[in-house]
């Protein structure tokens, strides 16, 4: 497996979708916060999500989920998944994107690249662990983010197509 990015930008400057679920339901939302490393002498993507997002539920319920990267033309789109919830719309639709099943995982047709990763962690962020400021910023109303490791069990090249 091969991943040509940016590795330091590719969340927070091009954002991604976090998809957990199967073809009997699933949600995606949009994260600008994740890592791609090497842990446990496996390849790795790292997720934040917070305990209140709906997406939550299906990431905890579920044993894969991908990380999906696309071209600048889908901002909009993932900017519509990342606003509005999935408990009250379907938010997929809005959005114009068409969801394509794998055989655990969900992705989209329009994904440039999608990690298919096995979870194999996850962990609420210890709140006490965490700078001020950053509890000042994101954690002031709301509980701290859960942290989700998935291995990277493949990856869907759609650039080539």
């Amino acid at each position: 497996m091969k991943l040509d990015t940016d590795i330091l930008n590719v969340f927070n400057r091009d954002w991604a979708l976090l998809t957990a679920g199967d073809k009997s339901g699933f949600n995606t939302m949009t994260i600008g916060w994740g890592g791609l490393g090497t842990l446990w002498s496996k390849p790795v993507a790292t997720v934040y999500v917070k305990p209140t997002r709906y997406t939550h539920k299906f990431m905890e319920n579920s044993d894969y989920f991908t990380v999906s990267f696309y071209e600048k033309q889908y901002r909009k789109a993932l900017g519509v998944l990342g606003t509005l919830s999935g408990r009250d719309c379907d938010k997929v639709a809005q959005a114009g994107l068409h969801p394509e099943y794998y055989e655990n995982c969900v992705t989209f047709q329009e994904a440039e690249i999608t990690l298919v990763c096995r979870k194999i962690y996850a962990r609420q962020l210890d709140i006490a662990a965490i700078p001020q400021d950053a509890i000042d910023r994101y954690y002031r109303d709301e509980p701290a983010h859960t942290m989700f490791v998935g291995e990277v069990v493949k990856i869907a090249d759609n650039r080539r197509k």
